[in-house]
């Protein structure tokens, strides 16, 4: 089974654009996905996404915290069974 690093990854390469960043390459671990221009409409899919993807749900209050790839990751790896 992938890790969770690596579903995030797919989910990212599958549905945002992050500037300077191309498909397939590691995530930045602290980079926030709104400061790299990712549109707030964006960031609500990419939530439903990883919500469905994990089978969990993260309130858009907890969502609005976990913007880095390493929090979202650290908290999926925490609360996903």
């Amino acid at each position: 089974m992938a890790s969770t690093e690596e579903r995030i990854r797919a989910l990212v390469d599958a549905n945002l654009n992050i500037e300077g960043r191309s498909e397939g390459q590691p995530l930045t671990p602290d980079l926030n996905i709104i400061d790299a221009g990712v549109s707030s409409t964006d960031v609500v899919a990419f939530w439903r996404l990883v919500c469905e993807e994990f089978g969990i749900d993260i309130s858009a209050e907890e969502f609005a915290e976990l913007l880095t790839p390493s929090d979202l990751i650290a908290y999926l790896d925490a609360h996903s069974g």
